[in-house]
């Protein structure tokens, strides 16, 4: 025997954690909502990995960031969940989903259905593997997507204080990791193959501001080129890091910081997939009516341009729960 939710969340991230106020505010009963998630937390506001988690004084530690404190509203810890009859199924993976049935199977053989299906899948860290470099299962290289990420980057950080540190990529987990890292007392070199850092959003000018503000505080910048291979001692950890261009790099750790992969495999086959998300409609809406789609993992219409995109900022997270909740008579 299963569960039964008249709503279900898949995905524990910003997304859900906000659906899940949207929700309470709606008017939702007890007991007819329920999040799924990987995780073994209630969401919590995932930026904060990037930023206070990571500093040498008085780190963020949950639940002070638990969601929803980034739009200044409550926050949402177990206790919370518990008082408005939210079930929190959580550290469970779900191997499949049949929206026809509107079912659910977790890795343990648990079946939930559902009436309303909310996915905040969200997204995962795009691993070196995928560019034909291996390394990642080495002890000090680091992605940051998660808590464990997290906790992971903070153990190594502390293990090679005042070492030299690798950030492979320039978008925003590795400018935020490398000002992180600096803090931290470590050496940092940044490496990316684009012509300036945040390439897909700041124009050469901002981009050279940032940049000479991050010289100034000790972070080197290795431009045009790429990760090519790794140097392993005996015991399989990173000693350097050897460039495309030739040159070689000297690491005591490697934070990865190469794009995520909107996490759709569970419904390929079963909806309608755009720009490598979820497509939905202005009210979040996916191919099948009792689906929704909300944060990283949704690609949506946008009148101003003609087109549908998709959107990998916490903003969207935040904000596009409440065409879905609104839409679903919540």
């Amino acid at each position: 025997m299963g569960r039964a939710f008249v709503y279900v969340i898949l995905g524990g991230g910003v997304a859900a954690g906000y659906a899940a106020l949207e929700f309470t505010k709606k008017g939702v009963s007890p007991g007819e909502l329920c999040i799924i998630s990987e995780e073994t937390v209630p969401p919590y506001e995932r930026p904060a990995l990037s930023k206070g988690y990571l500093l040498p004084e008085a780190p963020a530690r949950l639940p002070s960031f638990h969601t929803c404190v980034g739009a200044n509203e409550e926050r949402l810890t177990p206790k919370w969940y518990k008082e408005h009859g939210i079930e929190l199924i959580l550290g469970t993976r779900v191997k499949s989903v049949d929206v026809r049935r509107k079912t659910l199977l977790t890795a343990v053989g648990e079946t939930i259905s559902y009436k309303i299906l909310i996915i905040a899948t969200g997204a995962r860290a795009l691993k070196l593997e995928e560019f034909g470099v291996s390394g990642s299962d080495a002890e000090n290289v680091c992605y940051l997507r998660d808590l464990a990420d997290a906790n992971r980057v903070v153990d190594v950080m502390q293990s090679c204080a005042s070492g030299n540190a690798v950030v492979i990529g320039g978008g925003y987990i590795g400018m935020e990791c490398a000002a992180s890292l600096v803090t931290n007392r470590i050496n940092v070199t940044m490496v990316f193959p684009e012509v300036h850092c945040m390439a897909r959003l700041f124009t050469p000018k901002i981009a050279s501001y940032y940049e000479g503000y991050y010289n100034s505080k000790g972070v080197r910048f290795v431009k045009g080129t790429v990760l090519s291979s790794f140097e392993i001692d005996p015991i399989g950890k990173i000693t350097a890091v050897n460039l495309r261009d030739g040159s070689q790099l000297p690491a005591d750790m490697v934070v990865v910081g190469i794009g995520i992969r909107p996490n759709t495999s569970l419904f390929e086959g079963q909806l309608t997939l755009e720009k490598g998300g979820i497509k939905v409609n202005g009210r979040m809406q996916t191919s099948n009516t009792s689906v929704y789609a909300v944060g990283d993992v949704a690609a949506f219409p946008v009148k101003l341009f003609g087109e549908t995109r998709r959107l990998e900022h916490v903003d969207s997270a935040e904000n596009s729960k409440t065409c879905c909740c609104s839409d679903n008579g919540a």
